[in-house]
């Protein structure tokens, strides 16, 4: 809805198109608790955003410089309310879609200011989870978000289609935008689920509309939607019939989605395309090796463990160096592990995310150190970020006493 209306009223008026969705939204709270949900919520929620824009347009056409192919329309009123149907009809929706992830990576931007406007105006991230997805601070967050909105709102359109030099320029960070709205809603800081499928859904349906695009359509577009596929194909088995996390070990495997795990290896394949190698297609690899894993222990850890070292040569994080430290612990053992995890880099930043400590938790039960491991959970169990991870935290707490007692001579 905010990239369709930001076509018909300007980039310059954002704040404006913002306030009509906003508008929509309150409006369709007060009226559906009493006329119920409408047979289709999203066409009612764009008719009345319409009605709202068409309003504004009519009462101050002259107060406002609005969308520079709207001007000539606006002198008639027979020709105003047809235009608007015509820039708010689905094709148009789709493609002001894509116009509109990349007018969000304006060149003069960083590129964590233009993911961060992205995940906000288009992926509805407030400031605290676009903190939370960058791995950084409120403050540091808050600043690109409204850095960002200044350039866009200074820019004088929308980015054109019609420039694939621009575009390719622009398409990294439009992926990595997307990459984090995934990231987000697999095993994102919610604080009320730990798992946002509609999140997931969203990400595979904007990174669908870059590959309909020719220029959008490259070998990391589809290594991203291949990693997407195969990790989505895993939700259904993330929480148990209560609602409560479940670790890979433990999932029923019976629930993953045997159609995503077969596009998502169609998309692998198409990935592999020239000598174009993207963290996308590391990571789709990685995830592939997991779900055509029949079970556990059929999983190539040591396979997993060699993708993690190419991953850390070319895109190396905290998070990566920790996901690399448990494959090579389910390979060499848990103190080889521990050692790895001792070597992170910037470990510091990880200081706030509850499953380092898990993790560390989970080796030093495998060694056999159940009062340390215990230690471990109840730091990561007091920085969880939902019920879900406090329940699974506090269970794997429980676990270690009972370890410790039948361990007792």
């Amino acid at each position: 809805m905010l990239a369709a209306l930001t076509r018909v009223l300007g980039v310059q008026n954002l704040a404006l198109a913002e306030d009509v969705v906003q508008e929509a939204f309150c409006r369709a709270m007060e009226v559906w608790p009493y006329r119920g949900v409408p047979e289709n919520p999203q066409a009612w929620l764009m008719s009345t955003a319409k009605n709202y824009a068409l309003d504004i347009l009519r009462r101050e056409r002259t107060a406002h410089k609005f969308a520079p192919e709207l001007e000539h329309y606006l002198r008639s009123e027979w020709t105003l309310a047809p235009a608007v149907e015509e820039l708010l009809g689905p094709d148009a929706i789709r493609d002001d879609l894509l116009r509109m992830m990349l007018s969000c990576c304006q060149p003069e931007l960083s590129g964590e200011s233009q993911i961060a406007i992205m995940l906000h105006i288009l992926c509805g991230f407030g400031v605290d989870e676009v903190a939370a997805a960058l791995v950084g601070g409120y403050a540091a967050a808050e600043k690109r978000i409204t850095r960002g909105k200044k350039a866009l709102a200074a820019s004088n359109e929308l980015f054109s289609l019609t420039s694939p030099a621009e575009f390719t320029a622009r398409l990294p960070s439009v992926q990595r935008a997307l990459y984090l709205l995934f990231s987000e809603g697999y095993h994102g800081a919610s604080k009320q689920s730990v798992v946002r499928s509609e999140l997931c859904r969203e990400a595979m349906r904007l990174t669908a509309v870059v590959l309909q695009h020719p220029v959008g359509a490259t070998p990391a577009s589809h290594a991203l939607a291949a990693l997407m596929c195969l990790n989505a194909a895993r939700l259904p088995a993330r929480l148990d019939a209560t609602g409560e996390l479940r670790n890979l070990f433990d999932q029923d495997r019976s629930l993953w989605d045997q159609n995503l795990v077969a596009e998502g290896l169609q998309l692998l394949a198409a990935s592999a395309v020239g000598s174009e190698l993207s963290e996308y297609h590391i990571e789709a690899a990685i995830a592939a090796f997991h779900s055509t894993a029949g079970v556990a222990g059929e999983t190539d850890w040591a396979g997993i463990a060699s993708l993690y070292d190419a991953l850390m040569s070319l895109q190396p994080s905290p998070i990566i160096a920790l996901n690399r430290a448990i494959a090579i612990a389910q390979v060499e053992g848990p103190a080889r592990g521990l050692a790895e995890v001792s070597a992170i880099a910037d470990r510091e930043r990880l200081a706030t995310y509850p499953f380092y400590y898990a993790a560390i938790g989970e080796l030093e039960f495998r060694r056999g150190h159940y009062t340390a491991a215990r230690g471990h959970f109840e730091k990561a169990e007091s920085i969880a970020r939902n019920p879900s991870e406090r329940n699974f935290l506090q269970g794997r707490m429980r676990a270690c006493i009972d370890s410790a007692k039948t361990s007792r001579p």
